[in-house]
């Protein structure tokens, strides 16, 4: 692939456990063209919606704003035939939306504000870095359900169900509530892939200003999960207590979700290569053949009837307790077991670099069909992949639609009106509105600074809280400063 090109390439889902709807009058027949997509983009898609948001109020409207702004973000297009388009630029709502309904684009890719038009990039290319760089960039994150193979059962690679899909959910809430709680951000966007994972993009100024040096350190700040697929071993928590956002994750989502959900859903203790796997965690062979004994044992005798997985599972933790009065390095192991299957796990080069492409909320993903819709984090358990509207279904809606409204608005007479309203009311207004009174003085340095901390913290063992204030405890402090300040 050349400099010229880009292609993400991560979603490949297949959409299990949804049965077929039954055909309906004006009912567009199933599939992905540039026919359906002209429809899509000239009466559907929300052009005027994202040029609102990527011009962070840089609209001309008002005195002092930045009309080059929108001008310097890079779009990228990928057409049919995997033709791609790098360095699109535009300067206004109308000239985007003239290229896309022209273009067809099969994917939209966003990528960072440049300080010049990257369309004119090679004019610069004469002066070294600083002719043609990234200046402002969301910090952003990806998490994809394949990387979750190993732990997951009922599918893998590309597939997807109702019984893994909530890994996804467990991501959102987990670093959603670090962004705002630990970081003090506000305006994040969850997007749904369209397949097989979720998109982030925090949207704050003091988030679309960080450096890359500032990105990789709150990107560690939630890496828990180092291991690979030849690791035994692939989290590994160290001090005498959790670090305060690991502590709360665990109690408020972790735990909660793998003995309330997942033991059961993928049938951990099931089956002896899965229950191996475990047993491979723990660091101590006398009660790994314990376990291993009564478990096999078990297969010849009748078990009560209480789920397997569950009363496995309480039988582990029951054994490790007595183990760890004896032996050291068990004290944690619990936890490690639930963190190795349900922490999230990120692709951290995508959180890294400024100038990496991330796809447009609101397109079509060309293998389901599907719309990239918002996820509200504050009821993501409600999110349901499978009845995601797709192509085909918002055409026959506007099919009927237009017999049943005369609206302005052609999304609202389908079932992509939820998600039009939720990215405008509950995302781009709030957003909108803190770019009038976002404060010029906070600097890249406060934040710097801050991050930092906050990754040092993660990665350091703190064992000072046992009275006194430990590391974290200190980072959260230097947090509710810059956060006063912010606010």
């Amino acid at each position: 692939m050349t400099g010229e090109e880009a292609g993400n390439g991560r979603d490949d889902m297949l959409i299990d456990g949804c049965e077929p709807e039954p055909p309906q009058e004006n009912a567009v027949p199933d599939g992905f063209n540039a026919d359906y997509l002209k429809v899509y983009y000239g009466k559907l898609f929300p052009h005027d919606d994202m040029f609102r948001w990527m011009s962070y109020g840089n609209d001309g409207k008002h005195p002092g704003c930045d009309q080059s702004y929108f001008g310097r973000r890079e779009f990228s297009f990928t057409l049919d035939n995997d033709i791609y388009l790098r360095f699109q630029s535009f300067n206004s709502a109308s000239d985007m939306e003239k290229s896309i309904n022209e273009k067809c684009p099969f994917k939209i890719d966003i990528g960072p504000v440049y300080n010049v038009d990257p369309a004119k990039r090679h004019a610069y290319a004469q002066a070294g870095d600083n002719g043609f760089t990234p200046v402002e960039r969301e910090l952003v994150f990806d998490v994809d359900i394949t990387d979750y193979d190993d732990v997951r059962y009922c599918c893998s690679g590309a597939d997807v169900c109702l019984d893994c899909w909530p890994l996804m959910t467990v991501a959102i809430k987990v670093i959603d509530s670090g962004l705002r709680d630990d970081f003090g951000f506000n305006h994040i966007l969850w997007v749904y892939s369209g397949r097989r994972g979720v998109h982030c993009w925090v949207c704050d100024g003091k988030a679309r200003r960080l450096n890359n040096e500032q990105r990789a350190a709150i990107a560690d700040y939630f890496r828990v999960y180092k291991g690979n697929e030849n690791s035994q071993k692939k989290v590994t928590l160290t001090g005498h207590a959790l670090h305060p956002f690991l502590a709360r994750s665990y109690s408020e989502v972790l735990q909660k979700f793998f003995e309330g959900k997942l033991l059961c859903s993928q049938k951990l203790f099931s089956h002896e290569e899965r229950f191996e796997k475990i047993l491979e965690m723990i660091p101590d062979e006398t009660a790994t053949s314990e376990l291993r004994g009564k478990w096999q044992e078990s297969r010849r005798t009748s078990i009560s009837k209480e789920d397997i997985n569950i009363a496995r599972w309480g039988t582990l933790k029951k054994t490790l307790h007595l183990r760890s009065k004896k032996v050291l390095g068990l004290g944690r192991c619990v936890e490690e077991i639930v963190f190795s299957y349900a922490y999230p796990r990120l692709d951290m080069e995508v959180s890294k670099h400024m100038n990496h492409l991330l796809k447009a909320p609101f397109c079509i993903h060309p293998k389901t069909g599907r719309v990239c819709v918002p996820i509200d984090p504050d009821c993501c358990e409600e999110f349901d992949p499978t009845t995601v509207p797709t192509l085909a279904k918002l055409l026959g809606e506007l099919n009927m639609g237009v017999m049943r409204s005369d609206g302005n608005d052609e999304w609202d007479k389908t079932s992509l009106g939820k998600s039009v309203r939720y990215f405008r009311s509950y995302f781009l207004q709030p957003l909108l509105k803190s770019c009038k009174l976002e404060p010029l003085w906070c600097s890249n340095e406060t934040a710097y600074n801050v991050l930092v901390l906050f990754s040092c913290a993660l990665h350091s063992s703190i064992e000072e809280m046992d009275g006194v204030k430990g590391p974290a405890f200190c980072v959260f402090d230097t947090l509710m400063v810059g956060q006063e300040r912010w606010d």
